[in-house]
Parts: C-alpha cells; sequence; structure tokens
C-alpha cells in the first residue's frame, strides 16, 4: 500500500491515499475518545433501568422482612375519618406530617366535615395553615375541594380515583394516600420517597413517579401489597435517606443490590434478627 502523503495546501487527505484503520482499533479509539458520563443521581435519575434487580422470590423476601418488622405499619398524618384525611394529605404537599399534624390540631377541631370547612370559610382556614408551605394555595382548594364534595358527592369522600382526582389540590399520590389508609385498596402512592428507593434499590425503576408506581404494582407480592406504600415510604424516610442511606440500620440490607449500598464488615444486627422472625414464621409483635 502507498504512503499517506500530505501536501501543505491540503486541508485532508484524499480517500484513495487514506489508511484505514482495522475495526477493533477504530471502536478503541472511539471509546477512548467518548466524553464519560456522570453517574446519575437518586432523585434525579436520568437513564434508570429497565427492568428491576430482584427477582420474584427476592422481593417477596424483602417484602417478608418488612412485614416481620413492621406487620402492621400506619400512616403519621392525623385524622378522624375520610373528609379530615384527604384535607390533611391535601395540605402534606411539600411540607412535613409533623408541620401538617401541628396545623390541623384546631382546624380539625372546628371543621372536621367540608359544610363546615365552607362555613369556616377561606380566611380562617388560611389562618390556621398559615405554618406550612404554600398555605395560601392550600387554604383556597380546601374551600374548593369542599364545596365541590358537598355539590358532587353529596358531602362524601368518593372512594374512586377519577372522582378524587377531580377535586381540586388533589392530585394521583393523594388520591392513592386516601385509597389506601381509609378505604384499603392496594394502592401505591409514589412521593419523594418511593420515587428514591424505587431507583435506588432497583426493587421499581422509573423516570417519573407513575412509572414506578406501574412497576410497583407488578412486582409487589399479593399478600403485601396493602401495607407496601407504608414499608416504602418508612424505610425511605428514616433508613434509606435520600444524603446518606443508614445502611447500618436496614432491615434488607443484605438483599439490597443498590450500587450505593455502604460496605460494612459484617450484616447488620437488626437485618440478621428480622431474617430469623422470618425463617420462624414471625413478627416483632410476636416477639
Amino acid at each position: 500500500m502507498t504512503d499517506e502523503k500530505s501536501s501543505p495546501d491540503a486541508t485532508e487527505p484524499s480517500a484513495a491515499n487514506t489508511v484505514k484503520k482495522p475495526r477493533a482499533a477504530r471502536s478503541a479509539t472511539a471509546a477512548k475518545a467518548r466524553p464519560k458520563r456522570k453517574a446519575p443521581s437518586v432523585d434525579n435519575p436520568g437513564k434508570v433501568l429497565k427492568r428491576p434487580r430482584y427477582s420474584r422470590a427476592e422481593t417477596n423476601a424483602i417484602f417478608q422482612r418488612f412485614h416481620a418488622d413492621n406487620p402492621v405499619p400506619e400512616g403519621e398524618l392525623d385524622y378522624t375519618n375520610a373528609y379530615t384525611l384527604l384535607v390533611a394529605v391535601l395540605l402534606s404537599a411539600q411540607a412535613t406530617d409533623v408541620g401538617v399534624n401541628r396545623a390541623t390540631k384546631n382546624l380539625f377541631k372546628m371543621a372536621d366535615t367540608p359544610e363546615k370547612m365552607v362555613a369556616l370559610g377561606e380566611d380562617r382556614v388560611r389562618e390556621e395553615i398559615r405554618t406550612i408551605g404554600l398555605f395560601k394555595t392550600k387554604a383556597k382548594n380546601v374551600i374548593l375541594m369542599s364545596e365541590m364534595l358537598i355539590r358532587d358527592h353529596g358531602g362524601e369522600v368518593p372512594p374512586v380515583r377519577e372522582e378524587l382526582e377531580k377535586l381540586p389540590g388533589v392530585g394521583r399520590k393523594t388520591a392513592n394516600v386516601v385509597l389506601n389508609i381509609f378505604f384499603g385498596q392496594p394502592t401505591i402512592a409514589v412521593d419523594t420517597h418511593l420515587f428514591r428507593l424505587g431507583n435506588r434499590i432497583g426493587i421499581a425503576p422509573g423516570k417519573t413517579p407513575l412509572d414506578v408506581e406501574l412497576v410497583m404494582e407488578k412486582i409487589i407480592p399479593p399478600d403485601y401489597s396493602l401495607h407496601a406504600h407504608h414499608w416504602l415510604i418508612l424505610h425511605g424516610r428514616y433508613i434509606c435517606k435520600a444524603r446518606k442511606p443508614e445502611c447500618k440500620r436496614c432491615v434488607i440490607y443484605d438483599l439490597c443490590r443498590s450500587p450505593e449500598r455502604e460496605a460494612l464488615d459484617a450484616v447488620p444486627e437488626i437485618a440478621e434478627r428480622v431474617a430469623g422472625w422470618v425463617a420462624q414464621g414471625k413478627t416483632r409483635a410476636d416477639i
């Protein structure tokens, strides 16, 4: 083959004189030149997994641990009926449950039905909840929602997601929480914690909350579907935290396949203890 020649005036070599590199060499060169991509963050996963990291049996084992550790998990919002639960969940957007409970303690004494809330008025509701985020918009939505419940549902909270989502200030997550907690439906309300867990540990990966919700509906064993929502929220809120997971306190440490799992010298005692309860067919309530 003739050596490649160049001219001072030539901007690129002629095709006839170009020496082609072998395919393997070209691939290796391209790979080196290709910029490295940053790993996606947990709360903004970007390119996520296409499927869960766990088999059906492994997923079942995870929920067996959650059940053994906390057989009957409960939500942390205070309420007295379906209506006050709906209001509390609506108010909890971008606010803590503790803050919402503090704001609704007096409010629910004065108004625990849509009729009483409308009679109380938007100004008074706004004053009662002014300690939580977006209180002006939320006060307006509470009144509009209450009026719609009276007008379209006889003052009752409908046990149907589509009807709930028509209410002012109520989205899919809020509807799912009410359906799960009050009406006992096996819904999955994907909040920040569930979305993070779905992608971080790879149990239900997805680019959007709805993606994560639909995957969870498929992979959660039927025996655990009612309480799965609470277990995952509590796990994300208190153990698998956003900034740094507390792996030493994790009941599923040895089952977890998260790349962020802390490398410990031994399986945490809590994980071994709960695994023992599962093997014995027991829960914390039996100990």
